[in-house]
C-alpha cells in the first residue's frame, strides 16, 4: 500500500467509525424514547437525521475518491467497498431509528402505558445485533459478524408473535387500536434493523474473507 493510500484509508476508517457511534446513538435513543414515553428524547433523533444523511454522503464521496484515485486492490478494494456498502446500511438504519422515534412520539401522547413484553425482547436483539455487526466490523472478527446471521431468525419470530399479540389486545378491546398500531409499527422497524445488521455483518465477512455469503441460506452453504 502507498503512503498516501495508507493515509486516506486511515481517514476512512476515522470517518466511518464516526458513522456507526452516531447511528447506533440515534438506535438507543430512539427504542429508549418508546420505553420511556420520552417526546423530548424522539425529537433529538429526528434532528440528528440530517447530520447522518450529511456524513453518509461524504464517506460515500470519500469511498469513491480513493476508488478513482488510488484504485486499490485485494485487501484495500474489499475494505472500501465495505464501507460503501455498510454506509449506505447505516444511513438506513439511521432512517429507521427516526421510524421509531415518531412512533415514539405517538405513543407518549397516549394515556396506554402497556408495552408488550415482545416489543421489550425485541429492543435487546435489535441492540444485540446491531452493536455485535458493528463490533465485527471495527474489529474485523468475522466469527463475531457470523453470530449475528444466527440472530436473525430470533427477530424475525418475535416480529410474527408481535403481530398475532396486538391482534388478540385489539380483539379484546378495540379502543386501543391506535396505540397498538403504533407500537407494532416499532415492532416492524426493529426487524428492519435486525436485517440491516445482518447485511453488514455478511458484508464484514466479504471484507476479511473475500467470499459473498449473503445467498449461502439458499444454496445450503453456511
Amino acid at each position: 500500500m502507498s503512503v498516501l493510500l495508507n493515509k486516506e484509508i486511515t481517514g476512512l476508517k476515522k470517518k466511518i467509525l464516526q458513522m456507526t457511534a452516531m447511528v447506533e446513538e440515534s438506535v438507543r435513543k430512539s427504542v429508549n424514547a418508546v420505553r420511556h414515553k420520552d417526546e423530548a428524547l424522539a425529537d433529538e433523533v429526528i434532528r440528528t437525521d440530517d447530520e447522518i444523511d450529511l456524513m453518509e454522503n461524504a464517506l460515500e464521496e470519500e469511498c469513491l475518491k480513493i476508488l478513482a484515485l488510488h484504485q486499490p486492490v485485494a485487501a484495500d478494494l474489499r475494505y472500501v467497498v465495505a464501507c460503501l456498502k455498510i454506509n449506505n446500511d447505516l444511513e438506513r438504519i439511521g432512517d429507521l431509528a427516526v421510524n421509531i422515534a415518531q412512533r415514539a412520539k405517538a405513543i407518549s401522547s397516549e394515556k396506554d402505558d402497556f408495552i408488550p413484553g415482545s416489543i421489550s425482547e425485541m429492543i435487546e436483539k435489535a441492540i444485540s445485533m446491531l452493536k455485535k455487526s458493528l463490533d465485527a466490523f471495527i474489529e474485523t472478527d468475522a466469527a463475531l459478524a457470523r453470530e449475528v446471521s444466527s440472530l436473525d431468525d430470533e427477530i424475525d419470530a418475535l416480529n410474527r408473535n408481535m403481530y398475532q399479540e396486538v391482534r388478540n389486545m385489539i380483539m379484546q378491546d378495540p379502543k386501543r387500536t391506535g396505540y397498538l398500531l403504533h407500537v407494532l409499527g416499532v415492532s416492524r422497524q426493529l426487524e428492519r434493523i435486525g436485517d440491516y445488521a445482518c447485511n453488514i455483518s455478511e458484508d464484514v465477512i466479504y471484507m476479511i474473507e473475500g467470499r459473498i455469503v449473503r445467498h449461502d441460506k439458499l444454496s445450503g452453504k453456511g
